[in-house]
C-alpha cells in the first residue's frame, strides 16, 4: 500500500473517531432549551389539560379542599381542565417526577419539596423558573387579568418565598408551612415531680426522660402503671440532627454543597443519643412506631412530630389511631422542639411546595400557573390549614377576619378547632424569626436522609447491645457517606466544579486523532508539491 493510500484511510479512520468521541461529549448532557415566555393573553377558547400531583395520607378532609378547589377554578376557566393525582408520600412523587423527566411525561403542576427540584433541574426545562410569570402584570401574582383574588408578592410571607429560591431563581411557591413541635404528656410529667417550662431544653429532656424509666416492683413503669413505656420518641431523626446542630451552630452542609455532617460535635450528639437510647429513654418512630400512638395511649411522654400532624396528637386527636381500649385520659401542650440555649430558640421551617413543570405549548404553561395561583388564594389556603396544624403562606389569609376566628375558637370542639392543632399552628405563627431552613442543592435530599440514617443506626446498635465509641461512629461515617453517595455529590446546582484532569484514554484518543491530522495536513502539502513540479 503506497504512503498516500495509507494516509487516506488514516483520515477516514480519524474521522470516524472524530465523530465517535462527538457523540460521546453529548452523551449524557441536557437537551436544548427550549425557554419559556410569557404569553400575551390566555386564549380561553382552547381547551387545555393539566395533571396535578399532590400528596394526601388518610386526611379525607385535605382531598375535599383539594377538589373543591379543582372545581372552583374550573368554574372559572371552562376551558381548563385538571386532573389531580393523589400519592400517599412525598418521596412517591419524587421518584415518579424523576422518572418522567426521561420521557418528557412530568405533571404540570406538583407538589413537592426544594430539595426535591434541586433534582429536578438537572434536565433543562424541567421544571419552570417562575420570576417573570410572578412579575408579569397581566397574569402575575395580583395580576389584572385574574379571575380571582390571589395574593400579591407583597402578601407573601417572605421568608417562606425566600425557601423556593434556588440558582439565584425562584422555581417554587410554599404552598403550606409547619415546623416540628414537642407534644408533651403533662399529666405524666408532673406525676414525676416536674415542672414544664416555656422552652424546653435537651438537658431537662434527658433528665425527665431518665426518671420515668424507673419501675415498680411488678415491672409497671411508675409514671404511667403500665408495661410499656418510652419516655421520648421523635418522628423525623433527619430534623432532630439537623436541629440540633443547628443549635450548637455546628457544620451540616454550606449552600455550595460543601459536606459538613460528620464532625466532632455529630460525633459528641450520637453518643449521648446512644447512651439515652440504651438506658430505654429515647426511642425513633422507625425503630418503635408512631409517637402519636405511643402518646395518646400514655406509653411516652414526650412525642416530636411535625405541627401539621397535630391532628394525631392528643387524648381527644380527631385522627387519633389507637384502639379505644388503649383510650387515656390527660391533659397535651405543645412545646418547640428542645433547644441547647431556651434565649436562643431555633427550629426548622418546612412544609410543601409549589413547582411548575416546562412543557412546550406556552399556554398549557399559562393554564398551568394560574392553578398554581389559585391555590395560594384565601379560601385554598384557610381550608387547607384547617385540616391539620399546618400555616398558610401568605399574609393576607393569615391576617384575615376568618382565620382570625378559627384560631379564637381553640378549643371548642375536638375537630375543626381541635386545640392541640391550633396552638401547633400558632408555635410556627410565634416563631417565624426563630425558623431557618437547610440549603438546597442537587443532593440535599441524600444529605438529610444520611443524618436521620446517622440516629438511627446509632439507636439500633444500642439495642443490639453494640458499644457506640469513636471507632464504632467512625466506621459509621464511612458506611452511611457511601450508602448516600455523599463523596460523588455535586456542588451545588449551577455552579462551577473542577472537574479534575481527564483520563489517559481520553488523552490518548485526543493524541491519536491530533497526529493523524498533523499527518494529512503533511501529505495535503506534500501533494500540492508535487502537483505544482509536475505542472
Amino acid at each position: 500500500m503506497s504512503f498516500g493510500r495509507w494516509l487516506k484511510k488514516l483520515a477516514a479512520a480519524s474521522l470516524c473517531l472524530g465523530m465517535v468521541l462527538s457523540l460521546s461529549a453529548c452523551h449524557g448532557t441536557q437537551k436544548e432549551s427550549r425557554g419559556f415566555e410569557v404569553p400575551e393573553t390566555f386564549d380561553e377558547s382552547k381547551p387545555v389539560e393539566i395533571t396535578f400531583w399532590a400528596k394526601n395520607d388518610t386526611n379525607k378532609n385535605q382531598t375535599a379542599v383539594y377538589r373543591k378547589a379543582i372545581a372552583d377554578f374550573e368554574a372559572l376557566y371552562p376551558n381548563i381542565r385538571v386532573n389531580m393525582k393523589l400519592y400517599t408520600d412525598y418521596g412517591k412523587i419524587y421518584n415518579d417526577v424523576i422518572t418522567n423527566i426521561a420521557t418528557d411525561t412530568t405533571p404540570n403542576v406538583a407538589i413537592t419539596y426544594p430539595d426535591h427540584i434541586a433534582s429536578y433541574l438537572q434536565g433543562a426545562d424541567t421544571v419552570v423558573p417562575l420570576d417573570e410569570l410572578m412579575a408579569d402584570p397581566v397574569y402575575g401574582l395580583g395580576g389584572s387579568g385574574l379571575k380571582f383574588a390571589g395574593p400579591t408578592r407583597e402578601e407573601m410571607v417572605p421568608a417562606f418565598l425566600e425557601e423556593g429560591v434556588l440558582q439565584d431563581q425562584q422555581y417554587a411557591l410554599p404552598f403550606m408551612r409547619s415546623t416540628e413541635a414537642l407534644y408533651i404528656n403533662r399529666t405524666l410529667v408532673e406525676k414525676l415531680g416536674y415542672q414544664i417550662p416555656d422552652v424546653v431544653t435537651w438537658d431537662w429532656i434527658w433528665e425527665v426522660s431518665q426518671a420515668a424509666t424507673a419501675k415498680n416492683e411488678d415491672g409497671t413503669y411508675v409514671a404511667n402503671g403500665q408495661n410499656v413505656l418510652i419516655p421520648f420518641i421523635y418522628k423525623s431523626t433527619d430534623n432532630m440532627m439537623i436541629q440540633l446542630l443547628k443549635q450548637q451552630n455546628a457544620g451540616y452542609s454550606t449552600p455550595e454543597g460543601d459536606i459538613e455532617l460528620f464532625n466532632d460535635v455529630t460525633t459528641e450528639d450520637l453518643k449521648q443519643i446512644a447512651a439515652q437510647a440504651q438506658s430505654g429513654a429515647f426511642s425513633t418512630f422507625k425503630i418503635s412506631g408512631y409517637p402519636a400512638n405511643f402518646l395518646n395511649a400514655s406509653q411516652t411522654l414526650f412525642a416530636v412530630d411535625s405541627t401539621a400532624g397535630a391532628t394525631w396528637m392528643g387524648a381527644h386527636a380527631p385522627l387519633s389511631d389507637i384502639s379505644e381500649d388503649a383510650f387515656t385520659e390527660f391533659e397535651t401542650v405543645v412545646r418547640p422542639v428542645p433547644q441547647v440555649d431556651p434565649a436562643n430558640v431555633q427550629m426548622i421551617s418546612q412544609g410543601p411546595s409549589i413547582a411548575l413543570f416546562g412543557k412546550e405549548d406556552p399556554q398549557e404553561v399559562l393554564a398551568s400557573w394560574l392553578f398554581a395561583q389559585y391555590l395560594l388564594s384565601n379560601e385554598v389556603q384557610l381550608g387547607y390549614a384547617k385540616t391539620e396544624g399546618y400555616l398558610p403562606v401568605t399574609q393576607k389569609a393569615l391576617q384575615s377576619p376568618e382565620y382570625q376566628e378559627y384560631l379564637s375558637l381553640a378549643g371548642t370542639d375536638n375537630d375543626e378547632h381541635y386545640s392541640v392543632k391550633i396552638d401547633a399552628a400558632r408555635l410556627l405563627m410565634n416563631n417565624l424569626d426563630h425558623t431557618f431552613t437547610t440549603p438546597v442543592f442537587n443532593g440535599s435530599a441524600s444529605l438529610r436522609n444520611a443524618a436521620g440514617e446517622l440516629v438511627e443506626n446509632v439507636v439500633k446498635s444500642t439495642k443490639r447491645k453494640q458499644t457506640v465509641d469513636d471507632a464504632y461512629i467512625e466506621n459509621l461515617y464511612d458506611e452511611v457517606s457511601a450508602l448516600y453517595h455523599l463523596d460523588q455529590l455535586s456542588q451545588a446546582s449551577g455552579s462551577e466544579k473542577d472537574l479534575g484532569p481527564l483520563p489517559s484514554s481520553s488523552l490518548w484518543l485526543l493524541g491519536i486523532l491530533g497526529a493523524t491530522w498533523v499527518c494529512i495536513a503533511a501529505y495535503w502539502l506534500m501533494e500540492k508539491l508535487r502537483n505544482r513540479r509536475r505542472g
